[in-house]
């Protein structure tokens, strides 16, 4: 049995968490600092996290190795499971030439630029982010915006920012799903903390894409149906993340969000030559013309589709509980590890959710998606093996960033950090948003941040009598905020539409709408912390 201790070194609170920080210190410095790669960097700091682990805490290498796998184990399934057939059912739209006729039927939607912002980067984005994340929504809204005839900058601006409000429940929820897991918490509970944060930022957003397509022309103009979009994304984000399942949560708000703006008339109205000639600057794709048949385009929203079928039917009750029946639960052998107060932690159990997760759910949607599309199965299998190959170093950062947490974890580190952290008080909730936003900005992902600090959230909110839930889910929506500013997203963005080398002038553009939208989400969780708005919390 090992007994996690929180001052192990020369009995000192401040000395113990220096030297537990050093993990987190050494990832961050070789991301942000050296721009190492990212799963070289996440590799680096496991090692530096077992060694402390050992050395500083005295956690037997046994425990140390089997807390690492535990973590690792538990990066590929469920986590990258779902992404992995996430993206999958992507690439097979892009192999059968769906996915140009999804983009020339957005592009018919309306002539008002302003108004594909909406369509295209935040109402599609937020779908893909739901299904892929990971740097897709990016990527793919910035060339569809340049088709559509963006200048390249702007349009990886408006992508870049766009991709805010629906990276916390992003890849079938994984954040939340992850966050939940490192902290212990129940999951219904912290995605029902971050749907009651995050859908203010959707409130603001399509406010902030109209005015970075068209300044203050286009806020003046479109502002009613960007608001509509808007309400529409947050009242869904809210309701579906609270009531019926995290995983659904983008999906649903980024439907309701177009089908809001397609209600709006004025959505509907065409834009003026002089809008258009001062917005698309760019060279507009000549396809966009084609007409496509009815059944095809119809084929091309299919995988969205059944996506939507399939998850919403697997929380029906019935098959809620036939679906849970599959699930294994097991002690996860070689750790045997108790807090300072004698109780076992919960990393000694291990949950397999072998169906009833989103990434097996997915890989279903997949294989109706490869018939409604007419793929040979032997070409969905080789789709399938080309996306795990694309995704071979996001799978070694992943595992290795959730083998280093669960190390900092199970040892202790965490704890330690936290409970010195705690020393703020009450600035401690308006202050957590940003561990979150740093997080993502120097590691890309809202996942990575919350299994690197999410567990210290808890720990610090339990020591200075602040709600675990309410820090932790802090740590997600601040999160999001700073997924805009990251230098593996602006690279992605940069590639996309021709811009190498350019990184630094899109930072330029962004960084000011990621701190003004991280010191909305700071009052917002310090209020939440607080009479002023604690109403808003479950």
């Amino acid at each position: 049995m090992y007994v996690q201790e929180l001052e192990p070194v020369a009995d000192s609170l401040g000395l113990s968490a220096l030297v537990a920080a050093l993990p987190l210190v050494v990832v961050l410095v070789l991301l942000g600092g050296v721009r190492m790669k990212a799963h070289l960097a996440g590799l680096t700091g496991l090692l530096a996290a077992a060694l402390v682990a050992r050395l500083a805490y005295g956690m037997p290498v046994g425990q140390t190795l089997s807390s690492a796998a535990q973590g690792a184990v538990f990066g590929l399934f469920p986590i990258l499971w779902i992404v992995v057939n996430a993206l999958w059912v992507y690439r097979m739209t892009v192999r059968t030439r769906h996915f140009d006729i999804l983009r020339r039927s957005f592009g018919r939607l309306s002539d008002d630029p302003r108004i594909q912002a909406l369509v295209v980067a935040f109402c599609f984005g937020a779908l893909l982010e739901a299904l892929a994340g990971f740097g897709a929504p990016v990527a793919i809204c910035s060339v569809m915006l340049v088709a559509l005839g963006f200048d390249p900058v702007r349009a990886a601006v408006v992508a870049l920012v766009a991709n805010t409000a629906p990276v916390a429940f992003g890849a079938m929820g994984t954040p939340v799903v992850t966050l939940a897991q490192v902290t212990g918490l129940p999951l219904d509970s912290v995605a029902s903390v971050v749907g009651r944060q995050t859908p203010l930022l959707a409130l603001v957003v399509p406010l902030v894409l109209v005015g970075l397509v068209d300044g203050r022309r286009g806020l003046r103009e479109t502002w009613v149906p960007a608001l509509v979009c808007g309400v529409a994304f947050a009242a869904a984000q809210f309701t579906v993340s609270n009531y019926l399942s995290a995983q659904l949560a983008d999906i649903a708000a980024a439907l309701a969000g177009a089908a809001a703006l397609g209600a709006v008339p004025r959505a509907r109205v065409p834009a003026t030559e002089s809008v258009r000639a001062s917005v698309l600057t760019g060279t507009r794709s000549e396809d966009l013309d084609e007409r496509d048949p009815r059944r095809e385009v119809l084929r091309a929203y299919a995988p969205y589709a059944l996506i939507v079928v399939i998850f919403s039917v697997a929380q029906i009750p019935v098959v809620k509980d036939w679906l849970a029946g599959a699930t294994r639960t097991f002690d996860w052998p070689f750790l045997d590890v108790v807090g300072p107060g004698g109780k076992p932690v919960g990393g000694n159990v291990f949950t397999l959710p072998i169906v009833a997760t989103g990434g097996t759910l997915v890989l279903i949607a997949g294989v109706c998606t490869a018939v409604v599309l007419g793929v040979h199965a032997r070409v969905a299998v080789q789709e399938w093996l080309a996306t795990v190959h694309e995704l071979r170093f996001a799978i070694l950062t992943v595992t290795s960033v959730l083998a280093l947490a669960y190390v900092m974890n199970l040892s202790g580190q965490a704890a330690t950090i936290g409970q010195f952290v705690a020393a703020a008080g009450a600035g401690l909730a308006f202050l957590s948003p940003v561990l979150g936003w740093f997080g993502v900005a120097v590691s890309g992902s809202d996942t990575s941040a919350n299994a690197l600090f999410g567990a210290l959230q808890v720990s610090a909110a339990k020591e200075s009598g602040l709600s675990p839930e309410l820090l932790a889910a802090a740590n997600s929506s601040g999160g999001v905020l700073g997924k805009m500013i990251s230098p593996q997203n602006l690279t992605i963005a940069c590639a996309a539409v021709g811009l190498a080398g350019r990184e630094g002038d899109l930072l330029r553009k962004v960084l000011p709408w990621s701190l003004g939208l991280l010191l909305v989400m700071c009052l917002i969780v310090g209020g939440q912390s607080s009479p002023v708005l604690s109403w808003m919390l479950p």
